[in-house]
């Protein structure tokens, strides 16, 4: 909807419209005046109803766009010097004086008083935004050695001074790559004339035994579960790169990674079983292997007249993130057990010379209480002391 022609109309032209509308005495030119102000009328709705204007906007299009502020008054002007007097001598141009020293310094502390208050009211900070080179640690470093100049020799702009080194420049260039690349490795092959034996090259050291790398698994690893990305969509972009990887193949390879990294989540275990504050909770998950287990014991209930089965069908996520010291450990166990279950089997081998008992903070559910009432005293986060009931989260105490 286009917007209207401005109306333009005084408080005195209105009233006498109005005196005119009310005697049914209206002439053509009251009769524009007021089509435009239907018009008006109607495009405001359909910009706010659309969101096609701002409250700036409308304040403006009201009231005319604001006067700006009055300037402060120019400061005193220092002497202006003429520039083809000869001699060097200066002398004060007509009508101008010396800056006074007073007047500075007044400039110079209202310049800092004006710093100061866009400082406090959180201004633009310093800085261009952009990240220096040192925030790059992991990338190649590559030394590049001037084309025909040496340290020591003669400079040859001057031809009188030596070249000395300074510190380098730095020039960052950042590249591309697939998750997971290729290389081909073509062995050469030699047979006998003779004899019909093949001789074969062999692969180099550095290209390892096995067809994928430790570094691939992990990075197929990191990219499943840090980046989120499914294996099937991993699938799709390394087709698209000429590196295909099947979706059943990367699986196979995140196994042989998680195989290895058993013995560190156990040693996780170990430590977190020693933490002071532990914070828990509980949320679904889908496993393939236990919704088959429900479906078949439904199946056995409906066998005997249940409309459900007696055994527990749960499936739950639970997280466990433990202040050790100066550390933090993060446990996920994904199974049948609830969080309080969980946190019971952590606390179990809990050495017995630590007397002091473990904060544990967690939402307010049955599931998550589990037999770790002698383990646990409540800490309110709110009042930081410690209470006589259950820990519960933070909104479960507030209210």
């Amino acid at each position: 909807m286009k917007c209207p022609d401005k109306v333009q109309l005084s408080r005195a032209d209105g009233e006498a419209l109005r005196t005119r509308l009310a005697g049914n005495a209206l002439t053509a030119a009251d009769r524009r005046v007021l089509d435009q102000v239907l018009q008006w009328y109607f495009w405001l709705v359909f910009a706010f109803q659309e969101a096609k204007i701002s409250l700036s906007r409308f304040r403006t299009l009201l009231f005319g766009k604001p006067s700006k502020a009055p300037t402060a008054p120019a400061s005193e002007t220092v002497p202006v010097v003429g520039a083809g007097d000869e001699g060097g001598s200066a002398e004060l141009a007509e009508g101008t004086e010396a800056t006074k020293p007073e007047t500075t310094r007044a400039v110079a502390r209202s310049q800092e008083d004006a710093g100061a208050a866009a400082s406090s009211r959180g201004g633009h900070r310093p800085g261009h935004g952009r990240r220096g080179a040192d925030a790059y640690a992991s990338a190649e470093r590559v030394a590049c050695h001037h084309e025909e100049l040496r340290v020591g020799e003669v400079c040859p702009v001057c031809g009188q001074g030596r070249l000395y080194a300074l510190p380098p420049g730095v020039e960052m260039r950042i590249d591309g790559n697939a998750l997971l690349s290729a290389i081909r490795y073509e062995l050469e092959k030699l047979r006998c004339s003779a004899c019909g034996e093949v001789f074969t090259a062999k692969v180099p050291d550095a290209a390892g035994a096995e067809k994928y790398s430790p570094r691939a698994r992990a990075v197929l690893a990191v990219s499943r579960y840090y980046l989120g990305l499914p294996l099937y969509r991993v699938e799709s972009y390394q087709a698209m790169l000429g590196v295909p990887v099947p979706d059943a193949t990367q699986w196979d390879q995140i196994e042989r990674v998680g195989d290895c990294a058993y013995v560190v989540f156990a040693q996780l275990e170990k430590e977190a079983a020693q933490g002071e504050l532990i914070f828990q909770d509980d949320t679904a998950v889908r496993i393939v292997s236990l919704m088959k287990e429900n479906i078949e014991m439904l199946s056995a209930a409906h066998a005997q007249g249940l409309s459900t089965p007696k055994e527990r069908t749960g499936m739950h996520t639970t997280a466990l993130v433990v202040k050790v010291g100066e550390h933090t450990a993060l446990l996920y166990y994904s199974s049948r057990r609830h969080a309080g279950e969980n946190l019971q089997a952590l606390l179990a081998p809990r050495r017995a010379w630590r007397i002091t008992k473990p904060r544990a903070d967690r939402c307010w559910t049955g599931s998550n209480v589990g037999s770790t009432r002698r383990w646990t005293r409540i800490w309110w986060s709110r009042t930081a002391r410690w209470g006589k009931r259950l820990a519960t989260c933070s909104a479960t105490g507030r209210r």
